[in-house]
């Protein structure tokens, strides 16, 4: 009886895992060559999780599992875990519930914290951490505490729950700013990463945080991280960031904004820019130019929640690789990072295919994260509308896709999954972070996962235990890991206990990536007022064999008006002219130093008022237009010469009748311009934004970029907006023309 219960039992698993390989095979078809072919006329309809799993082309070596989905989360955004291995997932529950985005700001949206109580991979535990939110969009763990910003405010809290029920009961400012964010939640900043240097980032905002006692005290950039949805970090603290506005699914990472900006053209290739679905993606804002003639997209327009894989429980050639969505091409890329002489690169990790693409139309990914367990998550909203409401109006290209196929009905929805290796088993280990020993967290920071590294020092930095620092220092010394140096290094440096004596041994490791770091810590000690010592053993570093060591010894003296720091500068340039790098940075600043001069001199010939409104202008242009536009008004573009947006620089447009820009800005634009088309295709309506702000950016990108016109007063906008009041549609360059024709 036994065995043939067991032969039954054998014959039902083979029928069933048949029928699952079946099914995994009708979601997409392979050519003779073994390439997906494109599914012209994919279905809207919702699929279960593992229907979706199976619908999901994995490359070679790869596969998904669940960690969480509907009813348990809906409509993630973002997750983080805490010191112990707990996850945050931010729920973004209003967002585009229908195609004009009704309801969105309702303070209706909440922050789950999820378990996985049996260490089997998978969340089932899930706990009401906060509610009645306005669309979480950046978390940070901090101990026991949770940093969370909302949409359209500045305001940053404190959350934590004080007696172990799972639910926050303690609320806490740490960072006050009470004026609104009123830019579209698209282009508003995320990230609030703590970074290997000990600073919080983010995009879009031109400041970096330090946590001191309780508060975050906000730090000036000199450039503007122009990215958007996702901030991603590597090994090493370097940041990377994507536009999707910009239509840039990498920017910002040849060196730290705090430097100054920089990206070269030639950081990718065309290719590059070109996504591989494996079924028609007719709802892109784009339109028909977006698309090939097979219907798939033909370009990244909507790249997002980058990150660089870190983890221990994936294939080693995976380390230092960069991930990034592209929800409306419902594919996830991933690209080598290469390094040439300090001067940084990407290169899709596969030809003409994706990491992950699925034939699951409402498969949507948003952000990705290397977890504790050592793999690699990725976080699907899995909604029907991916865009948000300013480009989903009446009479807009993708409107009209969206309801062709009905995809607004998919709300209320999300998953949670983790890439796994068929052949390595995941780390079953949970973290103990926040009861760990001090002295057991400074073993951590030799960790093979990132993830274990960044929070053992990010504790440590926390705790401030002073009783350590002899660990830490031994550690520097004898570790023959140099990701282990690395991290102490930045610990005693965010304890404030980092001597001078043992950061100038660290210029002589035998490992350029310590040594780098070494310079890199050294800001602390020249931004003393005796930074002769640590000036004078820097010198040796200019002729470091590591262009990488050189290029941060440049950005690590840029700032410092000592003599001897500009003169290594001066140096490092004659000696190496053929190092792209190091001379198109330093040219740029340089640049950048007399543009800025120039303004500056333009501006105290204005009136007290007009130079208030100037610099709010400059505010607004350098956290939103410039992520389309460019920092300097003269756009982004690509190697083949496409523009997302126009070039303001020398602009008659610009300078001309202001009326025309007001229009655009109340209403928005579609179309070509003077027989020109742009990626992106329409200048989204800012008619939320108040009078003050419209004429503030107005007159601003009106008297700069070589650019003269007259101011724009709040008066000339109210005026405008009250005739436009019953415009509904965005105008097309001919509208406007003729209007001006009229007016004249």
């Amino acid at each position: 009886m036994k065995k043939t219960l067991n032969f039954i039992l054998g014959i039902t698993f083979v029928i069933v895992l048949i029928f699952a390989c079946k099914t995994y095979k009708a979601a997409f078809i392979r050519d003779a060559d073994g390439k997906i072919k494109v599914n012209p006329n994919p279905s809207p309809s919702v699929l279960s999780p593992e229907e979706s799993m199976r619908s999901m082309a994995v490359q070679k070596g790869y596969h998904l599992e669940l960690v969480a989905s509907e009813p348990m989360i809906s409509e993630p955004v973002a997750i983080v875990w805490d010191g112990n291995g707990k996850m945050f997932v931010a729920e973004m529950n209003t967002y585009m519930q229908d195609l004009n985005g009704t309801g969105q700001k309702m303070n209706t949206c909440k922050i789950k914290l999820l378990e996985d109580t049996d260490g089997d991979g998978k969340m089932d535990k899930a706990t009401l951490f906060l509610d009645s939110l306005v669309l979480p969009r950046m978390m940070l763990c901090l101990d026991d505490k949770l940093l969370v910003n909302e949409t359209f405010t500045n305001n940053i809290y404190s959350y934590r729950d004080t007696n172990g029920d799972g639910h926050s009961d303690e609320k806490l400012q740490v960072f006050e700013d009470n004026s609104p964010d009123e830019k579209n939640l698209e282009h508003q900043k995320t990230g609030l990463i703590w970074n290997l240097d000990n600073k919080i980032y983010l995009t879009v905002s031109k400041v970096r945080y330090s946590y001191e006692k309780g508060k975050l005290v906000p730090e000036t950039l000199y450039g503007n991280p122009i990215g958007q949805w996702g901030l991603g970090n590597d090994n090493y603290g370097r940041l990377y960031f994507s536009s999707a506005g910009g239509e840039k699914p990498i920017l910002g990472f040849q060196q730290n904004n705090y430097y100054g900006n920089l990206d070269l053209k030639d950081q990718y290739d065309d290719e590059f820019q070109e996504p591989w679905p494996i079924i028609a993606t007719p709802d892109v804002q784009g339109g028909l130019k977006r698309l090939r003639p097979d219907s798939t997209l033909n370009h990244f327009t909507s790249s997002n929640g980058q990150s660089i894989y870190r983890g221990d429980a994936l294939p080693a050639d995976l380390i230092g690789d960069y991930i990034v969505c592209e929800p409306v091409g419902r594919i996830i890329r991933r690209a080598k990072v290469i390094d040439t002489e300090g001067k940084m690169s990407v290169k899709n990790a596969y030809f003409q295919q994706e990491f992950i693409a699925s034939a699951d139309m409402n498969f949507r990914p948003v952000n990705t994260a290397t977890g504790p367990d050592g793999c690699l998550y990725i976080v699907d909203m899995y909604h029907g509308i991916i865009q948000e409401s300013n480009w989903t109006k009446e009479g807009s290209y993708l409107r009209t896709q969206i309801l062709r196929k009905g995809l607004e009905k998919n709300v209320g929805r999300g998953r949670i999954y983790r890439v796994v290796a068929d052949k390595i088993k995941p780390k079953t280990k949970k973290p103990d972070m926040l009861d760990a020993s001090s002295s057991k967290l400074v073993g951590y920071l030799n960790h093979p996962n990132g993830w274990w590294r960044d929070n053992a020092q990010k504790s440590l930095v926390l705790r401030n235990d002073k009783s350590i620092v002899p660990q830490l220092e031994t550690l520097v010394k004898t570790s023959a890991n140099p990701l282990a140096k690395i991290h102490a290094l930045w610990t005693l440096n965010g304890m404030h206990s980092l001597t001078k004596e043992l950061l100038v041994n660290s210029y002589k490791d035998a490992d350029a990536q310590v040594r780098k770091t070494a310079v890199w810590a050294s800001e602390y000690f020249m931004g003393l007022k005796n930074n002769s010592f640590v000036l004078s053993k820097l010198d040796a570093l200019k002729t470091d064999p590591s262009a990488g060591v050189r290029f941060q010894l440049a950005l690590s003296l840029r700032f410092n008006d000592d003599p001897k720091a500009q003169s290594m500068i001066n140096y490092m340039l004659r000696k190496y002219p053929n190092n792209d790098i190091l001379v198109t940075s330093v040219k740029t600043y340089q640049e950048s130093v007399e543009t800025e001069k120039e303004r500056i001199a333009k501006e105290k010939l204005m009136n007290q008022a007009s130079q208030l409104v100037m610099e709010e202008g400059a505010s607004i242009f350098n956290s939103f237009c410039n992520v389309c536009h460019g920092v300097d008004g003269k756009g982004i573009s690509s190697l083949n010469g496409e523009l997302p947006a126009p070039i303001l620089a020398n602009n008659k447009n610009v300078s001309g009748n202001p009326t025309k820009l007001i229009k655009v800005l109340l209403r928005g634009l579609n179309g070509p311009i003077d027989g020109k088309t742009y990626t992106t295709g329409l200048m989204p309506a800012l008619q939320d934004n108040d009078d003050k702000y419209i004429a503030s950016v107005l007159s601003y990108i009106r008297n700069n970029f070589g650019n003269k016109g007259k101011m724009v007063t709040e008066q000339d906008v109210a005026k405008i907006r009250t005739e436009t009041a019953n415009r509904t549609q965005p105008y097309t360059i001919e509208e406007l023309n003729v209007s001006d024709i009229k007016r004249k």
